[in-house]
């Protein structure tokens, strides 16, 4: 209430003084245009002419490669930069705990550069906003008077290949990065700093000589337990029997664990343990077992810390508690979480902000405030620090529009999440442009090839994949759907988007809209809409790092603009899906986007699950596809247009390189489209390199 009357209070003062405020405007003007000039000018003092692009000798895989270039995507040297060092409030560990963090087995950081390339990301050098030379897409974030090491949408967006020694960036291209393999690496190393005396001395000392947010050794360890306990959990809960490799995450399914795991109540918490069955069908743990467990937990809200305190208690054989085994605590996991088992390839970022509706699956419409909220999910899945917390039932925004204004209890969605910044983000996507082909150190495209070429795109590629112009700024992208079963892809993220289900915590009985009317969200309800709440909630909420009336300006302006600058308005879904219904709300989810091509060229594997190496291989019938191939080498291959597929070890299974079509979720099936399979004639050899030769020039 304090919040509206001060608004009130501040629209009267206003009308009373208007005339007086009148005779001012010019200054006023002036002042903000200086405001807003410094800002811009501040913003572009990161100019680094290499864009903190770094060579690599003796790289993982055996790669060597120059400083890499960049190519002419509309931004400059300060627009890329800008990019990959603007926080989002991603928080993911203490930044004084990431710079002094060794490897496991070794005096080497965990973030040295041949470690960084090693999970495939960027090596960048220092810069005028990255003066510790984190790579592309890593960047401190302050909260509440703590520093941490966070991602940015560069992490995953930035990518690169290799031709003969030279190197290519691609701003907004998909990463080749192996998160799960950078943060199993970091748990162990956590792990190790705690359990190794000497580790642990050295870790305390480069903290402590840091001077920043810890003055004790005692503060020290306790976090470092803190965090430990944090990232295992983290790994522990997303444990997929599907290894993901290079180039790939199953971002979706995180995201809707990292709800639940924020949104599931003690009561709620309760049942499902008490449900939890043995293979001989009985109750793995007793109400007494459960009541230990539980001891101590926050009724309403439970979150990253207390649920790392469920995790140690399951294990342990203290008192009354259990003493479960591995197998049996991921029992317990699969009763509260999902297994996120559907990785896809990171999205290319050009065309975004002039897309009408984006993720793989179509599940973010892109109009009105949208793009807010659909980068507000990313964020929570990406380490927001969530202080969500339970609260006596009081008038509040997000209240009002998470439905739980009638609840005894209501949700504080306070976090980390930056939504000025996730703003200014989407607006500087706007001037992204798609990559042309380099043919200065790719190769010439051959134009008469590419002009034949044309005339098999148009007949059989054209009418899903809309051919656009990179530069038109009033460019407007068509997602064009097809249901699972009409474009044949592997269906795994399709389904689970809509199939996974959680506990919904102070969501249950709430209303929410979808396309075909209002429905009540369940105790156990579609992570779905937990996720449509939670996101509602925390885009709700104002910056809590702010002053109260900058915290409130800054949030009305920001929904404001997102609301009323974004070109792109409702419409409805394009192209050949089963549409939502009563009893299916989203059912339209079960379906995959075909999007432009434009630069499409830089974004191998294909396939929304990154399952097939190369274009010519997709031209190919399913039959004819490889069925094991190498990722995570960046070295181009120009003639079929992707990574060069070879260079694994076929006989070694620990070789995080090996990409395997099985299991369900790395299938290579469908899209077989100019095979003779599709109703239309099938192409012949040379028409496919014609058509591979078009793709080029887009």
């Amino acid at each position: 209430m304090f919040i509206i009357k001060a608004i009130v209070g501040l629209f009267h003062w206003i009308r009373r003084n208007f005339r007086t405020l009148l005779k001012f405007k010019i200054v006023f003007a002036i002042i903000l245009l200086v405001i807003l000039a410094a800002g811009k000018t501040y913003q572009r003092w990161d100019d680094d002419p290499e864009r903190g692009a770094i060579a690599v000798t003796n790289g993982a895989n055996g790669e060597n490669y120059s400083t890499p270039v960049y190519l002419d995507q509309g931004w400059s040297e300060a627009d890329s930069l800008w990019f990959y060092n603007t926080t989002q409030g991603s928080g993911l560990l203490p930044y004084d705990f990431y710079l002094a963090l060794e490897q496991v087995d070794s005096t080497e950081l965990l973030r040295a550069n041949n470690n960084i390339d090693k999970f495939r990301y960027l090596p960048q050098k220092p810069t005028f906003f990255n003066p510790d030379g984190l790579a592309v897409g890593f960047v401190k974030e302050t909260y509440q008077g703590n520093d941490y090491m966070g991602y940015t949408c560069a992490a995953c967006h930035t990518g690169q290949v290799n031709y003969k020694g030279k190197a290519i960036r691609i701003d907004g291209g998909p990463a080749m990065a192996d998160m799960v393999g950078f943060l199993t690496a970091m748990e162990k190393s956590l792990e190790q700093t705690q359990t190794d005396p000497q580790k642990r001395e050295r870790f305390v000392k480069a903290v402590l000589a840091l001077k920043n947010n810890y003055s004790s050794e005692e503060q020290i360890l306790k976090d470092l337990k803190k965090w430990g306990d944090t990232i295992e959990l983290y790994n522990t809960v997303n444990h997929s029997h599907l290894d993901y490799g290079y180039a790939r995450l199953d971002a979706f399914g995180r995201i809707y664990n990292r709800v639940l795991e924020h949104m599931i109540n003690k009561a709620q918490l309760k049942l499902a343990l008490m449900q939890i069955t043995t293979p001989e069908d009985k109750r793995m743990l007793n109400e007494e077992q459960v009541d230990a467990i539980l001891e101590g937990i926050n009724e309403t809200i439970i979150g990253d810390v207390q649920f790392a305190l469920i995790m140690e208690r399951l294990g342990s054989t203290k008192g009354k508690l259990p003493g479960l085994n591995q197998r049996d605590q991921l029992r317990v996991r699969e009763v509260i979480f999902n297994e996120p088992n559907a990785p896809v390839s990171y999205p290319f970022l050009w065309d975004i902000t002039h897309s009408d509706y984006v993720q793989w699956n179509a599940l973010a419409a892109n109009a009105g405030v949208g793009p807010l909220g659909r980068n507000t999910g990313e964020v929570i899945g990406v380490f927001g620090i969530l202080d969500w917390k339970a609260q006596e039932s009081r008038f509040s925004l997000s209240a009002l529009i998470t439905g739980e204004k009638a609840k005894k209890h209501t949700i504080d969605f306070k976090s980390s999440i930056d939504l000025t910044n996730l703003g200014r983000i989407e607006s500087h996507l706007n001037s992204l442009q798609s990559p042309v082909w380099p043919q200065e150190i790719l190769g010439k495209v051959d134009r008469e090839t590419a002009k034949r070429g044309e005339l098999v795109y148009n007949e059989y590629c054209a009418s899903c994949h809309q051919v656009i112009e990179r530069d038109n700024w009033d460019r407007l992208v068509v997602a064009n759907m097809s249901s699972i079963d009409v474009v044949g892809t592997d269906p795994t993220m399709a389904t689970n988007s809509v199939a996974y289900t959680g506990y919904a915590g102070n969501f249950e009985s709430v209303y929410q809209e979808t396309d075909v009317g209002s429905v009540v969200v369940q105790k156990r309800a579609p992570v779905v809409q937990v996720l449509t709440a939670a996101t509602k909630g925390a885009v709700a909420t104002p910056d809590a790092d702010k002053w109260v009336v900058r915290r409130v300006a800054d949030w009305a302006y920001m929904l404001g603009k997102s609301f009323f600058d974004n070109e792109i308005r409702p419409s409805v879904k394009s192209g050949n899906y089963k549409p939502d219904t009563t009893a299916n709300p989203y059912q339209s989810l079960l379906s995959y986007k075909a999007r432009s091509l434009n630069g499409i060229w830089a974004t191998a594997p294909y396939l929304h699950n990154g399952s097939v190496p190369n274009l010519w291989t997709l031209l190919l019938p399913v039959e004819e596809r490889p069925t094991e191939f190498c990722v995570g080498n960046r070295e181009f291959d120009p003639v079929n247009v992707g990574f060069n597929a070879d260079g694994c070890d076929k006989t070694d299974p620990k070789d995080k390189r090996r990409f395997i079509v099985e299991p369900l979720g790395n299938h290579n099936t469908g899209h077989e489209y100019g095979t003779g399979k599709d109703g239309k004639e099938k192409l012949t050899e040379q028409e496919r390199w014609d058509l591979i030769e078009y793709i080029k020039t887009l």
